[in-house]
């Protein structure tokens, strides 16, 4: 694709409108799940629980992120998107509203399992709001604003959140997501309109046989097949990153926010700026740029000891911007997959699938990771080999996938 294709494209008031709102919104939710990895420094003291335990945490949010994703799929394109949006938005804050109010591992893993079942069905309706309102063309600068959530989760959120843990307790974390969406909800009732095109579309009444043609269309399939591996090194690494930072490379808990909020502000930069280098140099060279930075970098960070502050922010950064690049490319590859009057049952069966082998990934880490004698991870390497194996599946699986969208933009028109 030019870039003849992209420039001309010109942003309404509205457009612009929506970007900011579903990028918000996918800063609570995304710093929600993410402010787990940084509090479990804290968090697992105070409850007692063990990284295994930890692990469960996670993976319980994922695994009842996965199953919500999967039962809403036949009815994802009978409502309007809106509507949608803000039901499983209200029940997020509710979720997020029992893990601040949580005092044992018991408490707090019923609340993950509340919190997954209605974010992880938000992430679908975003990326099919996002398809249904941007044309192909142009969606790789749209997923790059909106993935700019998980660098604002670190500039602000996590640091912020850090912050006011240490200071008030790791429950206060969550309280303060609670209050920032209840706000983004207000904005989002009043000023967002109906997305409803898609219901004119609609030809099967049924929500079962709607899901099971959805999951019966070959070139659906192969997207859920790539997908299905694409979240396995963020679920498998993240939730242990912070303890990895403080007790293997020697990062002290109150220097932890630095090296978030110094990635973070790097990931800022980068995410709108690989969304715009996708849409012009092409989606897949940028997957598989990320890809390969990807590798490299686990390789490294996974055998790291103790090492000096600049190093390991430096390691960060990189390691952000591969694994950056393949969510934003990636994102607006597969948009491109399913037919508009099954973008919302698709999106929600691979946010599904994604959630599920994302919690697999958590649970196995669990199971791989352990303390040693002297608070240490160990290990860590083995995790490191995992996520470069699957990474490098994934490129693989991707291939394919844009060698089958360039196909049907050769026949006809991506919408």
């Amino acid at each position: 694709m030019n870039s003849s294709t992209v420039l001309p494209y010109k942003f309404t008031s509205y457009q612009k409108f929506v970007v900011a709102m579903l990028a918000f919104l996918q800063f609570t939710t995304i710093l929600d799940f993410m402010i787990l990895s940084p509090l479990g420094a804290i968090l697992m003291p105070a409850l007692k629980i063990t990284p295994e335990q930890f692990g469960h945490v996670v993976s319980a949010y994922a695994f009842c992120a996965g199953i919500a994703g999967f039962l809403t799929a036949g009815f994802a394109d009978r409502f309007d998107r809106k509507k949608l949006l803000l039901f499983f938005y209200a029940g997020f804050i509710v979720g997020t509203l029992m893990c601040g109010l949580a005092t044992t591992y018991e408490l707090l893993l019923t609340a993950r399992m509340v919190t997954g079942v209605f974010a992880g069905v938000i992430g679908s309706i975003v990326f099919a709001i996002t398809t249904d309102l941007f044309p192909f063309a142009v969606r790789g600068r749209v997923m790059g604003v909106v993935q700019t959530a998980f660098a604002a989760s670190q500039v602000l959120g996590l640091p912020i959140g850090l912050y006011i843990a240490n200071h008030w307790g790791w429950n206060s974390t969550f309280l303060l997501i609670v209050a920032i969406a209840i706000l983004v909800g207000f904005a989002l009732v009043f000023f967002l309109r109906p997305i409803n095109e898609h219901l004119k579309l609609q030809t099967e009444g049924n929500p079962l046989r709607h899901l099971i043609k959805t999951i019966s269309v070959p070139r659906y399939l192969q997207g859920f097949a790539t997908t299905a591996l694409l979240s396995t090194g963020g679920f498998m690494l993240m939730p242990f990153t912070s303890q990895f930072s403080v007790q293997n490379l020697g990062v002290s808990l109150e220097i932890l926010p630095m090296v978030y909020m110094a990635t973070g502000l790097c990931a800022i930069i980068a995410g709108p700026l690989i969304g715009r280098i996708s849409d012009r140099v092409g989606k897949f060279g940028t997957f598989a740029f990320g890809c390969f930075l990807t590798i490299v970098t686990v390789v490294i960070y996974t055998r790291m000891g103790v090492s000096p502050l600049f190093a390991v922010i430096g390691i960060n950064i990189i390691l952000y911007v591969g694994v950056s690049s393949r969510m934003i490319a990636s994102s607006a590859l597969v948009s491109a997959i399913p037919l508009p009057k099954d973008r919302g049952a698709y999106m929600s069966v691979s946010s599904s699938l994604q959630q599920i082998s994302g919690g697999l990934a958590a649970m196995f880490g669990g199971m791989i990771v352990t303390n040693g004698a002297d608070g240490r991870l160990e290990h860590f390497e083995i995790l490191g080999n995992i996520v470069s194996t699957t990474t490098l599946i994934t490129l693989v699986l991707m291939f394919f996938i844009n060698k089958m969208v360039m196909e049907v933009k050769a026949n006809t028109v991506v919408s």
